[in-house]
């Protein structure tokens, strides 16, 4: 049988102080930590319990310790939420974002119609890519919306202020519910090289149907995010 040892507070104490630092952007992503005897001196606690910090904070994979080398940043600690454009969050961090539209075009799609009842079979689809400048794609969207209104002229009008939340807002599509599933997939060899990464590769798969506040339904995205740039951030409220 094996014996866990509880959390201490001061473990407690190094991981959040630690984890806010990440948060705060002090520790950028690929940087390296200070060393465990100089955490153990700056928080007057023993190795073993900044190892065990550590420990924690790697299982969360926030950081990754290398044997002999040391302690470092895995990720950006960017989180998306339900909200309608999960993206704003990494456009507004001090980490600059990219996006490149890959298709942009009309097209009938009668299995998602019959999917989220809708009598019409015209869709507005929208790919694009986000990545972070002079460097690799982080994730991969593509998107589906009711072609109505100005969206049905929007791949020869573009989109309004470049943003498809904005371009949808002017259409009266309003997002009031988010329902979604998250998962893990491997890349196809296609997405493999749209992002520059290697077939199987796993990322974060997110599938997300919005809807009006009446129900109607607004948008169907699928998305695969690049795990260590991104978490999953849910919040419910009570359960009864």
């Amino acid at each position: 049988m094996t014996v866990h040892e509880p959390r201490s507070l001061k473990q407690d104490l190094v991981s959040t102080r630690i984890r806010q630092a990440i948060h705060d952007g002090r520790y950028g992503r690929g940087s390296m930590l200070p060393g465990e005897v100089e955490l153990a001196q700056q928080f007057d606690v023993s190795r073993g319990t900044v190892r065990k910090a550590l420990q924690e904070l790697s299982n969360q994979n926030l950081i990754e310790t290398r044997s002999g080398v040391g302690s470092f940043v895995m990720f950006d600690d960017h989180e998306f939420s339900d909200s309608t454009s999960w993206g704003q969050p990494l456009v507004g961090s001090d980490v600059t974002i990219e996006s490149k539209v890959l298709r942009m075009e009309r097209i009938v799609d009668h299995e998602l119609a019959a999917t989220v009842g809708l009598a019409s079979v015209d869709f507005l689809a929208l790919d694009r890519t986000r990545h972070v400048v002079d460097g690799k794609a982080v994730s991969l969207e593509r998107s589906k919306v009711p072609a109505v209104g100005a969206l049905a002229r929007t791949p020869e009008d573009g989109l309004v202020d470049g943003s498809l939340a904005s371009t949808m807002a002017a259409a009266g599509l309003v997002p009031a519910r988010i329902e979604q599933w998250i998962g893990i997939a491997p890349l196809s060899a296609a997405d493999a090289a749209i992002l520059s990464r290697e077939p199987g590769d796993h990322f974060l798969h997110l599938v997300r149907i919005a809807r009006a506040a009446d129900g109607a339904f607004v948008e169907r995205v699928v998305s695969l995010l690049d795990p260590t740039r991104f978490r999953v951030h849910v919040v419910s409220g009570d359960l009864k």
